[in-house]
């Protein structure tokens, strides 16, 4: 029981690791596109500029809410026999619906950036009682063999506590590892998404000053 309790907290702490390597690269990557992004954004005349640089800097979240902002702003356009989105003398009806779309875009983009997330919160959560209860075992073992051998010598009793406390460590290896970077994650994903904010509020005021 001892080894199925500390594969168990192996497994835990691997696929932990894998997402936290794979997480920490995915959100530097996505904090650093969204910088580009957004000078990009800042520095160019028409939307249909930004537009042609989203591929380039997909994995920023603010990509994926431009680019539904674009196309409910191109759609309305069209519906009115209006230009591209960008001409400065093209209106719309509905900027309720742009702001809609950029919401639903939002609520998109930040899933996608907490996603393995909650697994990092179970193993910080369940791996120290999984090694508590190979803690358990491990004293159940001592005692059984002290009852045994009628002896309560070193030697009985070591290998049992000694299997109680590998179970502990195991435990408390898998989980802190987990904890930490799972608040520091959410942290980070709590800027993107305020970034996010603050870009479509940025986006419907362009938006509402130049086409309606």
């Amino acid at each position: 029981m001892g080894i199925g309790v500390l594969l168990i907290l192996l497994v835990f702490s691997l696929v932990s690791w894998a997402i936290i390597l794979s997480k920490w690269t995915v959100l530097r990557r996505a904090e650093s596109h969204t910088d580009a992004f957004l000078e990009i954004f800042r520095r160019s005349k028409k939307f249909s500029e930004v537009h042609a640089v989203c591929h380039q800097l997909r994995t920023s979240p603010l990509v994926g809410v431009f680019l539904s902002g674009y196309n409910e702003l191109n759609y309305q356009l069209k519906a009115r026999g209006s230009g591209e989105g960008g001409e400065s003398d093209a209106r719309i009806q509905n900027l309720e619906s742009v702001a809609r779309s950029l919401v639903r875009a939002s609520n998109t983009e930040i899933l996608k950036l907490e996603s393995r997330l909650p697994f990092l919160a179970t193993t910080g959560s369940a791996t120290p009682f999984i090694g508590l209860f190979g803690t358990v075992w491990g004293i159940m073992n001592a005692f059984q063999r002290i009852g045994v051998t009628q002896a309560a010598n070193i030697s009985v009793v070591a290998p049992g506590v000694s299997e109680a406390l590998i179970a502990t460590a195991a435990g408390l290896a898998a989980a802190i590892p987990a904890v930490i970077f799972y608040n520091y994650f959410v942290n980070w994903v709590k800027r993107l998404s305020t970034q996010m904010d603050d870009f479509s509020l940025e986006y419907l005021n362009i938006i509402e000053r130049n086409f309606t």
